[in-house]
């Protein structure tokens, strides 16, 4: 069985049916972690046996998959969070809270749970309650959001400004791919914010659950609040990445198409002349008949014909690249603009005397109410 059983010292023990029975014989508070294959497996036979778990709250229990919810029930409660995992998967977690203990069950390998643990090992006082052990560990499980988005945030500048160099297929799928991976990020972050706006707002779902510890809960749920606003708002960034490809390859479209219609527009009048000096009329071929006539009238009328549509379509700009998108290099930054520097970036501050500063100005200062 791959279990820990640890109690509020920080003191790792046998995770076995004996041990937990003993425990929850003394009243002694304990927090048992276990990671599961399947709802057969000896870890929900000790759920069944040892805790004696509401057969609802075992069923769910047993079936991962589902959306974060909080059920309350006489002597516990049954919460499902979600965090992320190694390998880029979300963990999602199952959790029986009680006044004396605290069990965990998930799936996958779990890096937040097994931090959690390791702290409370080396800590040099024991955590108070075991709500406060629920606490550690879904705040950890919701603070590991925070790495992920900002590495998804170095992503999608890093490829818009491969966008802006030269869009490509690949370019498109990663796109696609990374929305995606927001959407599912948004159906497990919005239902989890809402059983944490459930759980400030009615404490006592939880046992033991006091008005300071709901205080730390209610860091978690404005945790949850930020992580929903940056999930929105890459999603706006990456469909803005996506309408510029678009335009990108569309702009690059019409460069190509203006290059070959120029190329057709060139030759239009050299075909034309070709053929009509080439109609075999008597009267034609008796005088077109000498050198100078072959170069100046067949030659030299398509070298000028060719050479003023040239002049005029590079008067009217058709053969400049005003109007296309050339390949771009992105603008150079004297310093690295972290996200909580975004706003001054757009809006610069400037010192003024006294050593105060206010920000710059971008368009014209306001009319004198009283002119």
């Amino acid at each position: 069985m791959n279990a820990h059983l640890v109690t509020l010292d920080g003191k790792e023990i046998e995770p076995s049916q004996k041990e937990v029975e003993k425990l929850l014989a003394a009243s002694e508070p304990f927090w048992l972690d276990l990671r599961t294959k399947d709802e057969e497996g000896p870890e929900f036979a000790l759920l069944r046996d040892a805790f004696h778990f509401h057969p609802l709250a075992l069923e769910d229990a047993a079936q991962f998959g589902q959306r974060a919810k909080l059920d309350s029930y006489d002597d516990f409660a049954f919460l499902v969070v979600f965090g992320p995992g190694r390998s880029d998967h979300l963990v999602e977690v199952h959790c029986f809270c009680a006044q004396n203990f605290l069990v965990t069950v998930h799936r996958r390998a779990c890096p937040s749970i097994d931090e959690v643990r390791r702290r409370m090992q080396i800590a040099s006082a024991p955590v108070n309650s075991v709500v406060m052990v629920l606490y550690r560990v879904v705040d950890m499980l919701v603070d590991g959001y925070f790495p992920v988005l900002a590495a998804l945030d170095d992503q999608i500048d890093d490829l818009e400004d491969e966008i802006l160099q030269a869009p490509t297929d690949e370019q498109l799928g990663r796109l696609f791919d990374m929305k995606r991976s927001l959407i599912v990020l948004r159906k497990v972050v919005t239902p989890e914010r809402d059983l944490f706006a459930t759980l400030v707002s009615s404490a006592d779902v939880i046992p033991g659950m006091t008005a300071d510890y709901e205080r730390y809960f209610r860091d978690v749920y404005d945790h949850l609040i930020r992580v929903s606003d940056l999930v929105d708002s890459y999603r706006d960034l990456l469909s803005g990445a996506l309408d510029t490809h678009l335009s990108t390859v569309s702009n690059r479209l019409n460069v190509v198409m203006k290059q070959l219609t120029i190329i057709a527009t060139v030759f239009l009048p050299l075909s034309f002349l070709t053929g009509f000096f080439g109609q075999n009329f008597g009267w034609m071929i008796g005088r077109i008949t000498s050198l100078p006539a072959f170069w100046f009238i067949g030659v030299g009328s398509q070298i000028v014909v060719a050479a003023a549509l040239l002049v005029m379509f590079r008067r009217r700009g058709w053969l400049s690249s005003d109007g296309t998108v050339p390949a771009a290099v992105p603008a150079k930054r004297t310093r690295p603009v972290i996200s909580h520097m975004r706003w001054l970036a757009l809006h610069p501050i400037k010192s003024i005397a006294g050593g105060s500063a206010e920000p710059v100005a971008a368009g014209p200062a306001p009319a004198n109410p009283g002119s």
